[in-house]
């Protein structure tokens, strides 16, 4: 029974212990990306403090034109396999962008998505304003958006099952993950990148989450997404691989390491994984030279990101002025 000054609580009101806590959990939340900044800088000083710059210097001048061009050639075409998957995504969504624009808005959405972090988000924002000329709505914009988001997903879970589950002996235990650990992960990764084919293979059902309906890809383009996928995840591992010295980390070996960094990046929501993705390969890579393996890293920002992020940002500016002068 309510006394005469007490006011009963609206229906479905939160309890004002929860709505006293929601503003400290946004503040953990907030903080939680620096502290994994700081963490990923220490891991990072640890391994490469007894560097100078000059060794990391030589160790650049090692590579080659051959090799500089190839991990350059190499970023190029991890670009177009997202403008493949981009193009894709569109047709699942229910347009029809022509080829050459698909690619070029590919291109300027995942090149600044990439640099600045918050891929989903920055990446669908971009793709609203430039297919706003060929009637794609927001919805659409969402479903290609999501859609690359899924073959990215399911790319990276295979290749870095298989490099887990796969790997001679070894060669796991040249690195810093226990050998059942990596077995069990990567098995675990390959099942959930096939479930997902299968899935989609299967159930013809729009799937239903918080009040939302999403139909999922026919089997033939979630197979289309996870090859790309692994292609494309497989190519960008593969900058950096080829940038160290011959035999140091055997490819199959990296691909797992690159994976679960490029996911602990990617978790991180740290723009571009910054320090945290190096700190994870060079914590999982122990054996790996300290002076090649900087100089890698160096090298595949400089191709992967860096120089994309100009391109795009160039034709993106040009771009502007020619609307607007139009």
């Amino acid at each position: 029974m309510l006394k005469r000054n007490d006011t009963p609580e609206p229906a479905g009101a939160e309890p004002p212990t929860v709505a006293k806590a929601r503003p400290v959990l946004r503040r953990v939340l907030h903080l939680i990306p620096l502290v994994l900044l700081v963490a990923a800088g220490m891991v990072l000083w640890r391994e490469f403090r007894h560097l100078s710059f000059s060794e990391i210097a030589m160790a650049m001048g090692d590579w080659g034109y051959v090799r500089v061009a190839g991990a350059v050639a190499l970023a190029a075409f991890s670009f177009w396999l997202m403008g493949v998957v981009e193009w894709l995504g569109l047709r699942w969504a229910g347009v029809r962008v022509p080829w050459i624009p698909s690619i070029g808005v590919s291109f300027l959405a995942n090149a600044i998505a990439h640099a600045v972090g918050a891929n989903l988000l920055v990446s669908g924002a971009l793709r609203a304003r430039l297919y706003d000329r060929y009637g794609v709505s927001l919805a659409q914009v969402a479903a290609t958006t999501l859609f690359g988001g899924m073959s990215f997903a399911v790319g990276i879970g295979m290749l870095g099952g298989c490099g887990l589950a796969l790997s001679p002996p070894e060669q796991i235990t040249a690195t810093a993950i226990p050998l059942g650990l990596a077995r069990l992960v990567g098995w675990g990764l390959i099942s959930a990148s096939a479930g997902y084919v299968v899935l989609c293979a299967l159930r013809r059902a729009p799937l239903r989450a918080f009040g939302r309906r999403l139909a999922l890809p026919s089997a033939g383009a979630a197979l289309g997404q996870l090859v790309v996928g692994v292609v494309d995840n497989g190519v960008a591992a593969a900058i950096i691989w080829m940038l160290l010295p011959a035999g140091d980390v055997p490819y199959q070996t990296f691909v797992g390491a690159y994976a679960v960094a490029a996911v602990a990046g990617l978790v991180s929501t740290v723009p571009a994984g910054a320090g945290v993705f190096e700190g994870s390969i060079s914590t999982l890579l122990p054996q790996a030279e300290g002076a090649p393996l900087a100089a890698a890293f160096l090298g595949y920002r400089l191709a992967y990101y860096l120089l994309p992020l100009i391109v795009a940002c160039v034709a993106l500016a040009i771009h502007t002025l020619r609307r607007r002068a139009a």
